[in-house]
């Protein structure tokens, strides 16, 4: 599906914490500011229903897919505010009954669920003063999921998948790749715009990522920085930390300039 007037986009960033019914509240403050700055496509971060000191909790308040209080908050602000809402990352039941699936819903303007994408890398980290294993309470995804919207072929990426750049090549070609996420502020400082610039540049599309970004009452720091970057590399939208919404349109002759110019999505040998 390919798109031929420039649509309005949003990212949104959040600082969540442990309290599942404050985090949808002010999801859906931001979702609202979202909607009112003209966005039809809106993106939230990973976890923002939920980030707990303990990984725990977020088991225990996994939802079956189709139902649960997360999964009913999206599908009715998507339908309130007539726009594609991308839900962030969402804790669903996985087969391990110790796990869940961080999944990526979306939902049309309708309310109908369209997508989801379940975070197939799974983030290990350990420098001797910060350690992270998230498969120890994730259970990974098999699938590369894209979908049509009003902004054309989006592309659905999580966090550390951003690492990974052959995923992408397999979403085949995209207008929009979409890559919530939650980078510790260690590896954000020292990778987050670089790799996401790559990403824009490598596969001659939009690149929206929304994030956690700040300081969280369990005492976690998220890097930030939710960004929205063009075709060609460039930054059109950021936002450094605190919650907050960044918007950018993207533009369908953008992308055909950059692809007609620099043709090397053509010229590739390698699959």
């Amino acid at each position: 599906m390919s798109f031929d007037a420039p649509v309005r986009i949003a990212a949104i960033q959040t600082v969540s914490g442990p309290d599942v019914t404050e985090n949808l509240a002010i999801a859906g403050d931001l979702v609202a500011e979202a909607a009112q700055a003209g966005a039809q496509v809106v993106a939230l971060p990973e976890y923002f229903p939920l980030i707990s000191s303990d990984e725990a909790d977020k088991v225990r308040l996994r939802e079956r897919d189709g139902s649960g209080p997360i999964q009913q908050f999206l599908q009715a602000a998507a339908r309130r505010h007539g726009i594609w809402l991308i839900g962030g990352t969402s804790p669903l039941v996985a087969d391990a009954g110790d796990k869940v699936r961080n999944a990526t819903l979306v939902f049309n303007p309708d309310g109908e669920r369209v997508a989801r994408y379940d975070k197939i890398h799974l983030f290990g980290f350990d420098n001797g003063a910060e350690r992270y294993d998230e498969a120890e309470t994730i259970e990974p995804g098999e699938a590369v999921v894209t979908f049509d919207a009003p902004c054309g072929r989006v592309g659905l990426s999580v966090c550390y998948d951003l690492r990974f750049p052959e995923m992408f090549r397999a979403m085949g070609a995209v207008d929009l790749i979409v890559l919530p996420a939650a980078f510790t502020y260690t590896t954000g400082q020292a990778h987050w715009e670089v790799l996401l610039r790559a990403r824009a540049i490598e596969n001659q599309c939009y690149v929206m990522a929304p994030a956690q970004g700040g300081r969280h009452p369990s005492g976690r720091r998220t890097f930030g920085d939710t960004l929205i970057i063009d075709p060609w590399g460039e930054v059109l939208a950021r936002r450094a930390e605190g919650p907050g919404v960044v918007v950018a349109d993207m533009d369908p002759a953008r992308i055909r300039d950059v692809r007609t110019r620099l043709p090397a999505l053509s010229h590739r040998r390698l699959s």
